[in-house]
């Protein structure tokens, strides 16, 4: 049975040192970063941005919220955590943001759940080449009722290619090194060369395996929810 889920709701960045180097050698991780496992939507998120030519290490909150909202919980109403890819150019939430606000989004695993008979079940996803990889993600900001203004990003998922029912229906976008650069490019924002890097990941890069059912608590943060259980 395949994973039903078509929403990435839940990922882990750990390797924070790794940061600076992998992605902005000449911009430092924002102060207050720490290895978090079970990152949720509305939290603050590491991006990756480029500005005036160089790319910069930045906080965002994970989720559009639109203009006259008055919090943030819209976040979860309309699931603006995550963006799909066969509708993100004319959607207004993300149309100008495809196009001129893109940011690469660190992390080194997220967990997806599949429907078995004892129940949803969560399993943690790594690339098999790459230890710590990015998200293609979209941004932009919004400003609360207290007069501050907040940077926030959203997650682009696309459909899979391959009937392996290991692997999720729908996965967000990792970004391949390779097109890293074209992803954050502010020149270039036509729709084809876009596509051409928003695609699935190749199911033979992805391990999976079956983790601890306390991911599904957004009150735990601790290491063990990224550890293999015998039991799959």
């Amino acid at each position: 049975m395949r994973y039903t889920y078509d929403m990435t709701s839940k990922y882990a960045l750990y390797e924070i040192d790794k940061i600076s180097k992998r992605f902005a050698p000449d911009s430092g991780v924002p102060r207050g970063v720490r290895p978090h496992y079970n990152i949720n939507p509305a939290q603050s998120v590491v991006v990756i941005v480029n500005r005036n030519g160089v790319n910069q290490i930045e906080s965002m909150k994970w989720g559009f919220v639109p203009a006259e909202a008055k919090d943030t919980n819209s976040i979860f109403r309309y699931k603006t955590y995550n963006a799909k890819s066969e509708a993100i150019f004319d959607k207004p939430t993300w149309s100008r943001a495809i196009r001129e606000q893109r940011c690469l989004i660190p992390a080194n695993g997220f967990f997806e759940w599949k429907n078995l008979e004892t129940g949803k079940t969560p399993y943690y996803i790594q690339t098999a080449d790459q230890s710590l990889f990015s998200f293609a993600g979209v941004y932009g900001t919004w400003t609360d009722p207290d007069g501050i203004t907040w940077g926030m990003c959203s997650i682009i998922t696309t459909a899979s290619d391959t009937d392996n029912e290991m692997i999720p229906s729908r996965l967000p976008v990792i970004v391949r090194p390779e097109d890293e650069a074209d992803w954050l490019s502010p020149t270039i924002s036509d729709m084809n060369s876009i596509y051409k890097i928003i695609k699935p990941y190749s199911p033979e890069q992805l391990k999976i395996y079956r983790v601890s059912d306390d991911i599904s608590s957004s009150k735990i943060d601790k290491p063990y929810l990224i550890e293999r259980l015998a039991k799959q």
